[in-house]
């Protein structure tokens, strides 16, 4: 069945399936633990049920997609054993540390507090439940730190000297951990992530708008996510646009193949809006083109010459076709995401944040935006750097296990089969919590050494989120403050 391919594409393409789920879930996740942070303080701070309410709300996905990530990320890492020897020996003395560093730091402080935060609400204080908080929304970054300094050394990679027997051993920590590429892919991810859950949360509070326009819950979390979009898309395409130019610098046939250059052009680059890349004629077919805009954009200068892959030895180049369509399609979702924080702009200054059907209907399209454009960004960034798996270094057709193609396809097929079943069950799961509104808490008290402690945060039978009396003209509805 499999003996067409070759063990090394399916093992590209095992590594590529397996990355691709997981990276969805930790998008997700390192949003969504800030997200719950942020609404934990306010509960603490304003003793609204709302914002309680809505943390127990998310705690329960927030609970599913981490358990998701966690899973598929220790499948990830076998791989490097069974699929990536080759590197795994070579690279081993600089990435083996990186990842115990993640394990060390940021695996063990969140699952010390994971507990606490998931079933310590009403069994320890309230502010060391929220320090519990705090903690695992600190663990996914430090989390998202360390992976992506790895990340960033196979990219940029720094520090190091190559052994006798051809290892690459570290020189200076220091050098490894931050990268020239380190700083701008750390903050052009985290960013993403945190985009990933607003338009997540943004599109579960449309979805229940529509039902429900008076539902207090959906208004809150809709006006957040939208203040989120309306402040962050601007920032992530500005951090975005440094990163390119970060990646302009220390791997330019990346931007050669994300620009769809074939040919130097030393008047002005045109910027291609869309077209067919034609690798076997080095051209694109049917370009749309914007004159001397990539010039413009790469080099703030209309007429600055910029290098095309004509420049580059041929067996260096990465494969245009996929990168570039994967850069539009993260740069056009991006300036989606923007647009649809000014119409939420605009909207609050009609009054018409949470009764326009057509934005909430636009809310609910874009949902899965975020998880569409990190798949897109990821490909940019690895398919961008090969051939290599170290860029310069170590190419990837020298990096896989000596195996036949077989038994890389026979695992390959187990992992979609499996994957497809157990992780396309989690989603269900949490779309299926995403369908069910927030619901009021109920109220009670639990009794402590030093006495009675409301659970919800309000004296009992004084709920902050009974229905609305439009006759009481000093009452406010809930979630419009």
């Amino acid at each position: 069945m499999f003996d067409q391919f070759d063990a090394l594409f399916l093992a590209r393409v095992q590594f590529a399936f397996t990355v691709s789920f997981h990276f969805i879930f930790p998008a997700l996740s390192i949003g969504l633990a800030s997200y719950l942070a942020v609404l934990e303080a306010l509960w603490l701070k304003t003793g609204k049920q709302l914002y309680l309410d809505l943390f127990k709300y998310w705690l329960k996905i927030f609970a599913v997609a981490f358990a998701m990530g966690v899973v598929s990320g220790i499948v990830m890492s076998y791989q490097f054993g069974t699929n990536w020897a080759v590197f795994s020996d070579k690279a081993g003395p600089v990435i083996g540390p990186l990842l115990a560093y993640e394990v060390l730091t940021a695996f063990f402080l969140e699952a010390g507090f994971l507990g606490v935060m998931l079933f310590g609400l009403e069994r320890v204080g309230r502010k060391l439940h929220f320090v519990a908080t705090l903690m695992v929304a600190i663990g996914t970054f430090v989390s998202a730190f360390w992976i992506l300094s790895v990340n960033s050394w196979m990219q940029t990679p720094a520090g190091y000297v190559l052994s006798p027997e051809g290892q690459y051993l570290p020189e200076s920590w220091l050098a490894i951990i931050f990268t020239a590429s380190f700083p701008y892919r750390l903050v052009h991810t985290v960013i993403a992530a945190y985009l990933t859950t607003a338009f997540v949360v943004g599109g579960v509070g449309a979805w229940h708008l529509l039902k429900d326009r008076t539902n207090a819950h959906a208004r809150k979390m809709f006006s957040m996510a939208m203040w989120m979009a309306a402040i962050v898309a601007p920032i992530q395409i500005f951090a975005g646009d440094l990163h390119g130019l970060n990646t302009l610098e220390h791997q330019p046939a990346k931007v050669m193949a994300m620009e769809g250059h074939y040919q130097s052009h030393p008047d002005g680059a045109p910027f291609i809006v869309a077209g067919i890349p034609n690798s076997e004629e080095k051209r694109v077919d049917y370009a749309i083109e914007i004159p001397k805009a990539s010039s413009l954009i790469l080099k703030h200068d209309l007429n600055a010459p910029l290098a095309g892959l004509d420049t580059i030895p041929e067996s260096d180049q990465p494969p245009v076709g996929p990168v570039f369509w994967a850069f539009r399609v993260m740069v056009g979702l991006g300036f989606a995401m923007m647009g649809l924080g000014v119409w939420s702009l605009f909207a609050r200054w009609k009054k018409r944040l949470y009764d326009w059907p057509l934005l909430h209907k636009a809310a609910i399209v874009m949902g899965p935006s975020g998880f569409v454009a990190v798949i897109a960004g990821w490909m940019v960034t690895e398919v961008g750097r090969q051939p290599f798996t170290i860029y310069g270094l170590l190419r990837t057709a020298h990096s896989a296990s000596p195996l036949d193609a077989p038994a890389v396809g026979a695992s390959l097929l187990a992992f979609v089969i499996v994957y497809f079943a157990v992780f396309g069950t989690g989603t269900w799961y949490i779309l299926r919590l995403m369908h069910s509104a927030p619901k009021i808490q109920e109220l009670g008290v639990r009794r402590t050494e030093k006495g009675p402690v409301r659970t919800a945060g309000i004296t009992p039978g004084l709920a902050q989120n009974q229905p609305h009396n439009p006759s009481d003209p000093t009452e406010k509805p809930v979630g419009e403050e």
